[in-house]
């Protein structure tokens, strides 16, 4: 079966950034940024992501690129012969599952407290209802949390089964180019609030004080952690796009622009977030509170607070939903390439498997409540764990190892590839950097997650 490609550099810029924008660029980004010390955090993640998260993205879609396959058989393309690289495949298919497993029911809530907004169901705030009561009455409903992670799961499915370019790359041009303008709005208008320019300085301005508060050694740690999970890197997410690339343009400026896409959001998010805070005297605070509590006791006490907290939610909905149809993508290419599916069969097979793995954590608020996994955690927290401190930095680990070591591709050859086309190219000095540093760097962050 012929290798479909992306039909423009846009649509695999945006494809790309889609899978990497997502939940925590609207509400992580801005917390962490404001709590260690605004501008001088954002300094340091771009240091970060400039010097680790670019380098591992430009190896995942390398990997892609120069196979052609998916991670198991990219792997099996390019390791040396009788070594056992493409075991680290098959991991990467669990880590975008069990992803998935929670990230399609916080999908869901975006589209429930859209479709919230949008019918009116907090014009009665205040009265007989409150914020926390809604957020609270749709984590006790099975119903509701069954009903929008079906939902999620059966149009992510619908999006990759009609194909590359037609359904992938097309649906999420739009909900990109949506979201941008979305954010653009959202962004402009909190910064007219009044009082709203305490909330810009306190988010963007450098502030030594808050620095000396927290500790310089934590704020650094901070930006690495940002600059790396940012980027899903580490589970062949970003691997299927380049197997889908044309060789016409350079994958050091690709990495770059995808990066560049992605903290815009993440700093338009703060834009968002923190004027409003401060214009309502709302203090801020981190994890799913900000999204579902105190965002929608800002948005009811606006002007149109209606219309506001509806394209904010239609916003959420673009970005958490252009993930999980780009983690779906590499999900059913794995059944494609390794059982020679066609794209529909490998959807089929998939969907159901979706459908069975999302549903504990659909109802692990309500009739699965007392059911814990890794300690005290829950059903989504302990999915999360797994996957945001150990697969993801010990798979963005693998990655590195296996494309500068002998052992495995080997520099040279993933040299080569990245500066395949037009634009910036990868300097050979940089060669001992990735084989001593940056293993460092990324043992620093595995070693902070789970410690």
């Amino acid at each position: 079966m012929e290798r479909e490609n992306f039909k423009s550099r846009l649509g695999f810029i945006l494809v790309s950034a889609g899978c990497a924008i997502g939940i925590g660029n609207v509400w992580k980004f801005p917390y962490i940024t404001g709590q260690n010390g605004g501008g001088i955090f954002v300094l340091f993640y771009l240091l970060f992501l400039l010097i680790m998260g670019v380098p591992i993205l430009t190896m995942e879609l390398a990997v892609g690129r120069a196979s052609r396959k998916s991670a198991v058989q990219a792997y099996k393309a390019l390791e040396p012969k009788g070594s056992k690289w493409h075991i680290h495949g098959w991991i990467c298919f669990i880590a975008n599952l069990m992803l998935m497993m929670y990230y399609t029911t916080v999908s869901g809530w975006m589209i429930n407290y859209m479709i919230k907004f949008a019918t009116g169901t907090f014009d009665g705030v205040g009265t007989e209802l409150s914020v926390a009561s809604i957020f609270d009455e749709m984590l006790a409903s099975p119903k509701q949390g069954m009903i929008f992670m079906f939902l999620t799961v059966t149009c992510g499915i619908l999006v990759c089964a009609i194909g590359l370019q037609k359904g992938i790359e097309n649906i999420t041009k739009f909900m990109m180019i949506a979201l941008i303008v979305l954010i653009i709005i959202l962004a402009v208008n909190s910064t007219m609030l009044e009082g709203a320019s305490e909330g810009i300085k306190f988010y963007l301005l450098p502030s030594l004080s808050s620095v000396e508060e927290v500790g310089l050694a934590k704020v650094i740690t901070a930006a690495m952690n940002q600059s790396f999970f940012t980027l899903s890197l580490g589970a062949a997410s970003m691997e299927i796009f380049g197997s889908y690339m044309h060789k016409d343009k350079g994958l050091v400026g690709e990495a770059v622009r995808i990066s560049a896409l992605d903290t815009l959001i993440a700093i338009l998010a703060g834009l968002i977030i923190f004027p409003a805070c401060f214009s309502y005297g709302i203090e801020t605070t981190a994890g799913p509170s900000l999204i579902f509590i105190t965002l929608p006791e800002i948005f009811i006490h606006m002007n149109l607070g209606r219309i506001w907290g509806t394209l904010f939610f239609v916003f959420m909905t673009f970005a958490s939903f252009s993930t999980v149809i780009a983690v779906f993508e590499n999900i059913i290419a794995v059944g494609i390439d390794n059982f020679g599916w066609s794209r529909k069969k490998s959807s089929l097979i998939n969907y159901i498997i979706l459908l069975i793995t999302c549903t504990p954590c659909a109802l692990g608020y309500n009739l699965l409540k007392d059911v814990t996994i890794i300690g005290t955690k829950d059903i989504l927290d302990s999915e999360d764990f797994m996957v945001s401190n150990i697969f993801l930095p010990l798979g963005a680990l693998i990655f590195l190892i296996f494309c500068v070591t002998k052992w495995g591709w080997g520099f040279e050859k993933y040299q080569e590839e990245v500066n395949t086309g037009e634009g910036i190219k990868m300097p050979t000095f940089l060669k001992h950097y990735f084989r001593i540093v940056l293993p460092i760097l990324i043992i620093i962050i595995f070693l902070n997650g789970i410690l």
